[in-house]
């Protein structure tokens, strides 16, 4: 049974969303087991995340990156990284910030950096950008058009309970779906 797990840190339960939308994704894929945890939950699985195939990381953009608390965890896997635990696994990444674009390609950036590090093979998002050009619209796939990780904007003054609107909850499961195929067939 192939494994794939979710990681990520969500300070206003955006990022929860978004990483409850992956792990959907990746239950699409038959013969592929999710485990979705939040950064205190990872740390005390290192044995999980070992034997994982492929490990998606989410945190939201604060600041023009990762939260604090996900960069906690990724300095707390420097014992993973010095023994090349996560060596040749499967690796993505999503973040949700309140601006449009709130310098969300950063945080995707310091994912890809991070699972590099650790000498993890990174996917990114095989869909076209939606929502650019006159027939398009904000419920189309990807209309964030990103294409390292799946981008989610959240209004600031709503909850978790209203945003991210649905398509970009559809982008994430879309990454998810995509992570978990290509870990199957990569531990295959």
């Amino acid at each position: 049974m192939t494994q794939v797990a979710v990681v990520y840190h969500s300070g206003y339960g955006h990022t929860g969303e978004q990483a409850k939308a992956v792990a959907r994704g990746v239950t699409k894929v038959q013969g592929v087991t999710v485990h979705l945890l939040n950064v205190d939950e990872a740390q005390q699985q290192w044995e999980l995340l070992k034997a994982s195939d492929a490990i998606i990381f989410g945190s939201p953009t604060y600041m023009g990156s990762a939260s604090a608390q996900f960069k906690a965890f990724m300095d707390a896997s420097s014992k993973a990284w010095y023994i090349r635990d996560w060596k040749d696994k499967i690796a993505a990444g999503f973040t949700t910030s309140a601006s449009q674009s709130g310098d969300k390609l950063s945080t995707l950036v310091q994912l890809a950096v991070f699972a590099a590090q650790h000498g993890m093979i990174w996917v990114g998002q095989d869909l076209l950008p939606g929502n650019n050009n006159s027939k398009g619209s904000v419920n189309d796939l990807n209309r964030l058009g990103s294409f390292l990780g799946a981008m989610a904007q959240a209004n600031s003054d709503e909850g978790p309970d209203v945003a991210p609107i649905q398509s970009d909850l559809l982008t994430a499961e879309h990454l998810g779906e995509r992570v978990a195929s290509i870990a199957r067939r990569f531990a295959a």
